[in-house]
């Protein structure tokens, strides 16, 4: 009956100004009968035929009323905006009817019409014609509301009119967030007709059905399509200035239903142009299914999808190493979530891999197979101003941790390194070469222990990506904040990544460094003009001066490089994975290393940045320093210094 009641409301609110005021009058002349009628009924215990009397009593109610309901303004009143003030107004109208009505039927009186009539009916009359100026301010106040709403929802395209496209309009009929209009399709031979009520325009037209339609976004539904394909669609879609949102793929749809939940903003790495390559299962299991794996660093980015994918492989136990208390407890709480009844047991570890006792113990506890050593400090501008923790951490973290491993048994340990560990010129990247090389010593020393390293550039969605940046700088309004116009950097997903250290670390041998395939270097500036304008923004710039979002040159940081490479030497080997490299790089032998690695750490306790940086460039082959050291206790002092030989 409601829903009955509620499609009525549509019609009527369109009606013309001069058909909802012949509305009221024609309700209103309908109380006035039914009023008297009912007046009858009360007066004399029995329904009568309104004729004789009856009908003199309707025939004054009318002629006395609505003229009184027109001159007191009751008909330009908007019914559905009705309140105290409209039913005051109704109020004193048919009090001045009352009086009129009863002087003529119960003052006077008229044959045939009982005298209190004239008393009774302008009663009830009050009460109905207030009663629907209510009703009509509930009924069509509340439907004009929601009419308002979802008129004013953003109106959304279907880039799809295959299956995924028509259980997703299914799925947003009855939205408040989104307004479906129509299809967007390839095929030719769809344009022009309807699928589930909508019509299917051509791709080609967007730009007119933009303006026309009023368009905000449009929806990628088409999760099966090639990456290349897709980056040719956002291509054409961009210039025409609308939001995009996707679909996950095809695998993450397999359940066969199509939600509102399911779309996402565009992940970037739809715009690198690259096919993730599938995993090889043998790889994936070789090191991790049913054998006790540990993860240092396991609440980070990279980290914590190593963490998923061991899971989803099977290891018998899952040690996590953190010494984050917040990041171990998100990591562990997720896990324990996908566990779903089997028999894997995770243990949640706070340590740091700086301690050596406590390395020792958790390995002569576990026993671990395979170690994946993430934990690292790998914000560049961060540990430039602060070196000696980040030496500690990434340098000599990495050595006791490889160390316990070797002496408790561990059969492999893979090092995840990156690419600023080429020819670095800032802290990080000489700390993670040197941590490198470290493990290729001991490697070499007839360890019993695999030790290899797996490098590669950023993943996306970390915890030091621009891209998460880039996209809150969007909501915010921005400016996007860029350090260099021509910065460069290769770019690969969290868990591409992570299954491709997995791999990798079952083809060693000991002493491997691997570096993974990351595709084509992607200029940031390009980057952040394609997720203003796939925002359905505009660039802000000197050709468009009335742009969204301007992108501003901050200048370079402490330690940051225009690009990044992968290998030190052009001369890496091809391994089993078409993804996966192997390079040949230059290390010390243990004997001169270990020596030159307690000289650093005496340096380190007394953070004698001075010499730390000479000593790093010593031991780091390609090690250029781009900057003056701004290690921030250095910087206090020195300040302090000059400050007490000024006052001298």
């Amino acid at each position: 009956m409601r829903m009955r009641m509620s499609k009525l409301v549509v019609p009527l609110l369109g009606l013309p100004r001069a058909a909802k005021r012949f509305v009221a009058l024609s309700v209103d002349l309908g109380l006035c009968v039914l009023t008297v009628w009912l007046s009858y009924y009360l007066r004399l215990g029995d329904f009568v035929a309104l004729s004789g009397g009856a009908l003199w009593a309707v025939a004054a109610s009318i002629g006395i009323a609505l003229p009184i309901f027109m001159v007191s303004g009751l008909y330009r009143a908007i019914f559905r905006y009705s309140g105290w003030p409209t039913l005051l107004a109704v109020a004193r109208a048919v009090g001045i009817y009352g009086l009129l009505y009863a002087s003529v039927f119960t003052a006077i009186g008229v044959v045939g019409v009982p005298r209190t009539i004239g008393i009774i009916q302008p009663i009830l009359l009050l009460l109905f014609v207030g009663a629907s100026r209510a009703l009509a301010r509930v009924w069509l106040g509340d439907q004009y509301l929601n009419i308002l709403k979802h008129a004013s929802r953003p109106k959304v395209l279907i880039y799809g009119a295959g299956t995924t496209g028509r259980q997703l309009v299914g799925a947003m009929n009855n939205s408040h967030e989104m307004q479906v209009v129509g299809f967007l399709d390839d095929d030719d031979r769809l344009h022009g007709h309807v699928l589930n009520g909508k019509p299917i325009y051509n791709p080609a037209d967007l730009d007119n059905l933009v303006t026309t339609l009023n368009i905000s976004d449009v929806l990628l539904a088409m999760p099966s399509l090639s990456r290349r394909r897709r980056n040719e669609i956002l291509g054409q879609i961009r210039v025409s200035k609308v939001a995009v949102r996707t679909l996950p793929s095809v695998t993450d749809l397999a359940q066969g239903k199509v939600s509102i939940s399911d779309l996402r903003e565009l992940d970037i790495d739809d715009l690198l142009g690259r096919e993730p390559v599938m995993p090889n299962h043998i790889l994936l299991a070789m090191n991790v299914r049913s054998k006790v794996v540990m993860v240092t660093g396991a609440g980070g980015s990279i980290g914590s999808e190593l963490c998923r994918q061991i899971l989803s492989v099977g290891p018998s136990k899952l040690l996590l190493i953190e010494q984050s208390e917040f990041a171990l407890y998100g990591i562990h709480q997720e896990l324990e979530e996908k566990l779903s009844g089997r028999d894997i047991v995770l243990v949640p570890l706070l340590a740091s891999v700086q301690d050596n006792e406590r390395m020792h113990e958790i390995m002569s506890t576990w026993h671990p197979d395979t170690v994946y050593h993430a934990a690292a400090y790998k914000h560049v501008p961060l540990v430039e101003h602060n070196p000696a923790e980040g030496i500690k951490n990434n340098v000599l973290g990495t050595l006791k941790t490889a160390q316990a491993a070797a002496e408790n048994g561990v059969s492999d340990f893979v090092l995840i390194s990156t690419d600023k560990a080429v020819r670095p010129t800032n802290i990080m990247g000489a700390s993670k070469r040197l941590a490198e090389m470290a493990l290729q010593s001991l490697a070499a020393s007839n360890s019993g222990t695999k030790f290899s390293m797996v490098r590669f550039g950023n993943v996306l969605g970390s915890s030091g990506s621009v891209v998460p940046k880039f996209r809150q700088q969007i909501r915010d309004g921005g400016p996007i904040t860029l350090t260099h116009s021509e910065i460069t950097r290769y770019f690969m997903t969290i868990p591409e990544a992570s299954q491709l250290v997995i791999q990798a670390g079952a083809m060693a041998k000991g002493g491997d460094v691997f570096v993974l395939d990351m595709g084509q270097s992607v200029k940031i500036m390009d980057l952040a003009r394609r997720m203003i304008e796939l925002s359905g923004l505009a660039v802000k710039d000197e050709q468009n001066p009335d742009g969204d979002i301007a992108i501003e040159i901050t200048g370079l940081r402490p330690g940051e490089k225009l690009y990044e490479e992968l290998l030190i030497g052009d001369n890496p080997k091809p391994t089993l994975h078409s993804r996966i490299m192997k390079a040949h790089e230059e290390f010390i032998p243990w004997a001169e290393l270990e020596g030159q690695l307690r000289s650093l750490e005496m340096a380190l306790n007394v953070n004698d940045v001075g010499v730390i940086r000479l000593m790093m460039e010593k031991l780091v082959t390609g090690y250029t320093p781009s900057d003056e050291i701004v290690d921030w206790v250095y910087l206090e002092q020195e300040a302090e210094a000059q400050a007490l030989g000024l006052a001298g």
